[in-house]
């Protein structure tokens, strides 16, 4: 079970970067060696570590502490994503800019019906994330005893998310990470699942990490068969698992819930996991077990999908607490009162 504890300090590492959004001509998937027509639209793109942290920052307020840890290239791009993220309040003393290095790019394609997904540049500087640069969040964690959460994203080396992982178990911070598809074999090899205490996956990866054959296409089947593997590896493990129009389902160690996904128009799902995501930390961080966190993270995943942009900037504490009385959901009343004042901090 996920401690219910408040935390006072968040820590994340991940990528940072910017990219564009192509909307693909048709539905059907895109093919190995197939050119396709695309517009390009006018869209913002942005990586997993400021996605995340933008709304953590923006759902938690000004004065929670929120460090991430990750680089830059000295770029044109690079100043104007550090400039974006010290606007929202974010502490940047532990975002690096790397010379020689370019900052992590990322091409973002969207199919007609809203789906879609995105590929990142390698050899960026966020590849050069180390261990030391980890490392030297160390006084940071022991500052605040176990009262933390840790946040392992990917788009940094895998070996530097374990290393912050094996950090936050040595403070007793929470755990959480989130993995891409194509790190399945070598995350369960490593035994890096032992050092987690949250696993956030979309479908496609909780497929991957439980070697599900692409014949099974029910999501509820895939959801029971992945938890199924994945305890097996950490029987202590959390699991959020999210499902785009299916909703999404939690596991939180003694029963498994699913969350339908509120009806919207869809813009764009590109950023929309992630959106979720920073949801449900936020949530935990407000003292919400993780089932309701989960139907809050809904709200903001739903919120994501209505913009083409991978951040949307109307998302805050106030329009939050609006679409939650417009969908119905009801957000915990100590929960509801602390965006009140979040809300209120941006007015001031």
């Amino acid at each position: 079970m996920i401690s219910s504890t408040e935390p006072r300090l968040i820590v994340a590492t991940g990528g940072i970067g910017s990219g564009i959004t192509l909307a693909l001509n048709g539905n059907a998937t895109l093919g190995r060696e197939e050119s396709r027509a695309a517009v390009l639209l006018e869209s913002r793109d942005y990586c997993k570590l400021h996605i995340v942290s933008h709304y953590l920052q923006t759902l938690l307020g000004r004065d929670f502490p929120i460090i991430p840890v990750g680089k830059v290239g000295a770029d044109a791009a690079g100043p104007i994503l550090l400039d974006d993220m010290r606007q929202i309040g974010l502490d940047l003393r532990h975002v690096k800019v790397v010379t020689g290095k370019t900052t992590l790019f990322a091409v973002c394609y969207i199919y007609p019906n809203g789906d879609g997904g995105n590929l990142t540049t390698q050899r960026s500087a966020s590849d050069d994330v180390s261990l030391e640069d980890i490392r030297a969040l160390e006084d940071e964690l022991e500052g605040v005893g176990s009262a933390g959460i840790a946040l392992a994203l990917p788009e940094v080396p895998l070996e530097s998310r374990a290393e912050l992982l094996r950090l936050a178990t040595q403070a007793g911070f929470l755990r959480v990470a989130a993995f891409v598809t194509g790190e399945a074999p070598a995350v369960l090899s490593s035994g890096m699942l032992e050092s987690v205490d949250l696993l956030a996956l979309n479908l496609d990866e909780a497929r991957a990490f439980a070697s599900i054959p692409p014949s099974v296409e029910s999501a509820p089947e895939i959801v029971h068969r992945s938890m199924e593997g994945l305890l097996l590896q950490n029987d202590h493990l959390s699991l959020v698992i999210t499902a785009g129009r299916h909703g999404s389902w939690t596991w939180d160690g003694e029963s498994l819930q699913h969350t339908p996904a509120p009806e919207v128009a869809v813009l764009s799902t590109a950023g929309a996991g992630d959106a979720h995501l920073a949801g449900v930390v936020a949530a935990l961080a407000h003292g919400v077990g993780l089932h309701d966190a989960n139907r809050f993270a809904s709200i903001i995943s739903a919120m994501k999908v209505g913009s083409v942009h991978t951040i949307n900037q109307e998302i805050t504490a106030a329009t939050v607490l609006e679409a939650a009385r417009n969908f119905g959901i009801l957000i915990p009343n100590h929960m509801q009162q602390r965006l009140n004042e979040v809300a209120a901090e941006r007015l001031d």
